[in-house]
């Protein structure tokens, strides 16, 4: 059986490689290719495309790279098309994962849907179109089976893969002495896409300035090269690490964490953080008019309350994330506060294997297309 994935960043590749393992531990003999990223690669699918060619972030980035797009949209069909798959698997990458789920089904072919395009957040008239296009969704926040069912969709909660990834995380028991570093510090997290680096690296800079007397560690994305990281690389004490995030975040005291992902893993290794989030002037400006949640972290929506603070666009300055670090690292009552409602997060997300779930109920529903033909 050949199965096709398409995931546009590095979260979706994380995600991507996990529930790829978990479908060929239950059936090796399945064939896999696909757009993704090196997670998916090692679990054994045939890279196509690598996401950093595809991730783009804001609304004028995307204006930028229509051409490229739509490049890599026909690359994909023709890819598809010649490699003829029993089903294609989708990972969140909503713009252009939306388009190929309307393709494929013109064609024939089973859509799944893995990590659901935030509908809920903007735009909620998309949940009737990708009901239109996906056979199955598999969703992985609590809430987000309710919002689909108000749509007459019964969708798959399956756990948040997350969990899963820091379950099996591997922690170097050795890292702090291997990287010279003391027994804490402060962890800053810029974002996984060069734009969103670019947009918090001068101000997480000047930050660290007001700090002299802390240690700052950065996790490089081994997606982005060093030439990203140049105005954090030049404050005396950042460090710029080749090394996993969730190594740094298990010794941080505490976070400065673009939105995105990386929040609630940083909840789940319970480290106390600021929510930071900057982005060209149009697509702030665009985003605020489309956006219809009260919160932007995946720790706060989950919680569906402020347990951590989120600072955006010009309230995400110097001075602003430089008065919550203070309270980060020095408020024990504070710190406890938002540790409580990390258990919250924890237990909302319940104990379900993701990726071992979404696998099996994928090869249930394709058996069953099967005896259906």
């Amino acid at each position: 059986m050949k199965l096709y994935f398409i995931a546009g960043e590095r979260s979706g590749d994380l995600h991507g490689g996990n529930l790829i393992r978990a479908l060929k531990s239950l059936q090796p003999n399945l064939i896999i290719r696909g757009f993704g990223g090196d997670a998916m690669q090692q679990a054994g699918m045939e890279l196509v495309v690598h996401y950093r060619h595809l991730a783009l972030m804001g609304f004028g980035e995307v204006l930028r790279h229509l051409g490229t797009i739509r490049q890599n949209l026909n690359r994909c069909q023709a890819d598809i098309l010649n490699f003829k798959p029993y089903a294609l698997v989708l990972i969140d990458f909503a713009g252009f994962n939306l388009r190929m789920a309307r393709f494929a089904k013109s064609h024939g072919i089973m859509v799944f849907w893995y990590i659901s395009p935030k509908v809920w957040a903007w735009n909620n008239r998309r949940a009737r179109r990708l009901k239109a296009f996906v056979d199955r969704m598999f969703v992985i926040l609590p809430f987000e089976k309710d919002f689909f069912l108000h749509y007459g969709w019964k969708v798959d909660y399956v756990g948040n893969p997350v969990i899963d990834a820091i379950n099996t995380f591997t922690f170097n028991e050795t890292f702090l002495q291997e990287h010279n570093l003391p027994n804490t510090y402060i962890a800053l997290l810029p974002g996984s896409r060069r734009q969103e680096v670019q947009h918090m690296a001068p101000v997480l800079a000047q930050v660290a300035a007001r700090f002299p007397e802390h240690n700052f560690v950065v996790p490089q994305v081994d997606n982005l090269d060093d030439a990203a990281y140049h105005t954090l690389m030049r404050q005396s004490n950042i460090r710029v690490l080749k090394a996993p995030a969730y190594d740094i975040l298990r010794h941080a005291r505490a976070a400065v964490v673009t939105s995105g992902t990386a929040t609630l893993e940083t909840a789940l290794l319970r480290v106390p953080q600021v929510v930071v989030y900057r982005t060209g002037w149009l697509s702030y400006c665009l985003g605020k008019w489309l956006i219809r949640v009260p919160f932007i972290s995946l720790v706060n929506l989950i919680a569906g309350k402020a347990v951590v603070r989120e600072l955006i666009q010009h309230q995400a300055n110097v001075v602003n994330i430089s008065n919550e670090l203070s309270c980060l690292m020095n408020d024990e009552a504070y710190r406890q506060t938002i540790l409580a409602g990390y258990d919250e997060v924890r237990q909302a997300l319940g104990n379900e294997p993701a990726s071992k779930r979404t696998a099996e109920l994928m090869l249930n529903y394709l058996s069953k297309k099967d005896t259906a033909r």
